[in-house]
């Protein structure tokens, strides 16, 4: 049987509450589903409900002012995960929500089936963005000068341990640290480390940077070393 989730809704919008209710019950069975119309209830909520699986939050309803209201529920409930879903589609707005903590943009206008997929691969412990924002991030990547200081040189890869190659290869495939401290046989403490470094060693702030960074990396050039 399915496992049960518990997933708060909160958007302003009654039709879209209904929408996405809709497409959590029919892609996920036995899911408990909580909604709020405003970011005030939404943090109490999330105080209060211990066994909460996922926030998906609006990024426009009453009280979040943008993304100061993902930075209040991160600092107020820091261990649950926070989906950004939302009509908003600049590429700047949904890497910048990254930033701030969320781990997943869903786009309004997303099909059904995009939702339901993007919805289970954040429930299995990964981030999802939109394709056409990946998409789009690594051609500008791409398009860079290889002396532009955001861009992943040789010399930045030439200096990640193997075992540091090996995560990033799997941080690139969305893999979250749970499912990489498996295949890799290392704890999960482990991970995090080798991941604070990588970070540090390719000059960049997070771990989305870090994947967009490396989508287009061949790995086997860099592990026959």
């Amino acid at each position: 049987m399915e496992p049960a989730y518990k997933i708060l809704i909160a958007d302003d919008h009654p039709l879209f509450r209904e929408a996405i209710s809709n497409v959590i019950a029919s892609g996920f069975e036995n899911t408990e589903i909580i909604e709020t119309e405003n970011l005030d209830n939404a943090l109490e909520i999330a105080k209060n409900t211990d066994d909460l699986d996922l926030i998906l939050l609006d990024l426009n309803m009453p009280g979040m002012h943008g993304l100061n209201g993902l930075i209040t529920l991160r600092n107020e409930a820091p261990s649950l995960p926070v989906v950004i879903v939302s009509a908003e589609e600049d590429k700047q707005v949904v890497l910048q929500a990254i930033t701030y903590g969320a781990i997943g943009f869903i786009t309004k206008s997303s099909p059904r089936s995009e939702m339901t997929g993007a919805i289970q691969q954040i429930l299995n412990g990964n981030v999802y963005l939109p394709s056409d924002i990946i998409r789009t991030s690594k051609e500008n990547h791409s398009r860079k000068h290889r002396n532009d200081e955001n861009a992943i040189s040789p010399e930045m890869l030439n200096s990640l341990t193997r075992r540091q190659l090996l995560v990033l290869e799997r941080m690139a495939k969305g893999e979250s640290n749970k499912q990489i401290a498996y295949n890799l046989n290392i704890a999960e403490t482990t991970v995090k480390a080798h991941v604070s470094a990588i970070l540090r060693k390719l000059a960049v702030h997070n771990r989305v940077q870090a994947i967009l960074s490396a989508g287009d990396v061949d790995f086997s050039h860099y592990l026959k070393r």
